[in-house]
């Protein structure tokens, strides 16, 4: 089989080490990128060598890159080494966020830490750098893949205006990327995941019991999303979604991808709505 190479941004734990985590499993080298390289570095534990490591246990190949994607030149530098040792780029996964321990906290948003804002730093812009960097390497063949992390905070509130502001302009980017990428045959796309089972998603829960339990049954790990991830680039009319943003799982259900457990997991529709539609809004 073809060697296939993957970057998955903000992979030391949580939504980025699982996709990662299920890229390997589908045969890709990933490239795990963030700043936790000792697990003391973060409350949540997690680091860039453990989930590289996961990658390779599972049948892919990891490749640890200690990156602030703060730091464009950080970022540059990934992307050159990346040309400089695999001389290609198959998928992009943008997920690194500066996710704030006061996300899940009552009260207006001045009422908090400036600081939610750092989201718009590292989770939109960060984005933006990242397949900025990678495009050379993405649009030098046709097949190429950029995967945007989204949620329904795009459309609905949830946990202030900085996060909403960040996961909107995370699927608006996806859509206009798009345009930009389909004359070379590669496409973009928002993922909305559902409810992670992830370490923050338990410390959340354990801090306000109860709060989140109507959403037990729309709980999904984070390895789903790269299952699907995996199979949208292993899809023939892959180019066909490109632009969209897409609910996960209702998408694994068109693919017939399955969680970790076996299940099917839930769709949030009925819960949040639709992503918002940005066909329409194309002018050629």
């Amino acid at each position: 089989m073809e060697k296939r190479v993957a970057v998955v941004t903000g992979a030391s734990r949580g939504a980025g080490q699982g996709i990662a985590r299920a890229l390997g499993a589908a045969g890709y080298t990933v490239y795990v990128t963030g700043r936790s390289q000792t697990a003391d570095a973060s409350p949540l534990g997690g680091t860039i060598h453990e989930t590289a490591a996961q990658v390779t246990a599972g049948g892919g190949r990891g490749v640890a890159y200690a990156c602030d994607h703060a730091d464009d030149e950080a970022v540059r530098g990934l992307f050159a080494t990346v040309e400089r040792n695999e001389g290609r780029l198959d998928i992009l996964v943008n997920n690194a966020a500066a996710i704030s321990s006061d996300l899940i906290q009552r009260g207006g948003f001045w009422t908090r830490p400036v600081g939610m804002a750092d989201i718009i730093t590292v989770g939109l812009r960060s984005s933006y750098i990242a397949a900025h960097a990678a495009a050379p390497l993405l649009v030098a063949k046709p097949g190429g893949l950029v995967v945007f992390t989204s949620a329904p905070g795009a459309v609905n509130y949830a946990h202030g205006p900085a996060y909403g502001a960040q996961k909107a302009g995370t699927d608006k980017m996806a859509a206009d990327m798009a345009v930009d990428l389909r004359p070379f045959g590669v496409a973009s796309v928002s993922i909305w995941m559902g409810l992670l089972k992830t370490a923050r998603s338990a410390a959340s829960m354990a801090e306000k019991p109860g709060q989140f339990d109507f959403l037990l049954p729309y709980m999904e790990t984070p390895d789903f999303t790269g299952r699907i991830v995996a199979a949208i680039h292993g899809d023939p009319d892959m180019m066909a979604l490109s632009g969209r943003t897409i609910i996960g799982a209702e998408q694994a259900k068109v693919y017939g991808v399955r969680d970790l457990d076996g299940n099917s997991p839930n769709s949030l529709r009925p819960i949040t709505g639709g992503p918002f539609k940005y066909d329409d809004l194309i002018i050629d």
